[in-house]
């Protein structure tokens, strides 16, 4: 089973091929448990101004605007120092 960190290093190099569960997985790790509501995952994020982040599962796969929004999210914590 990869990393957290090598699942990140494949989603910069290729976020249109992420598998939802994988992106699930990285935000579970960085955002905490995400609520669930329909087909949208809700990730709380420790800032103001958007505080949520919103995945959705399409048929195994990440939408690859949502796996980059996740991305500057991951960088903004480690930024932060709260990794």
């Amino acid at each position: 089973m990869p990393s957290i960190e090598t699942l990140l290093e494949n989603m910069s190099r290729n976020p249109k091929d992420v598998r939802f569960r994988d992106l699930k997985k990285v935000c579970d790790y960085y955002f905490g448990k995400c609520r669930i509501k329909g087909s949208h995952h809700y990730c709380s994020v420790p800032w103001e101004g958007e505080p949520l982040i919103n995945i959705q599962d399409d048929h195994g796969r990440a939408k690859s605007y949502q796996v980059r929004q996740v991305l500057v999210a991951v960088s903004m914590i480690k930024g932060m120092g709260n990794e």
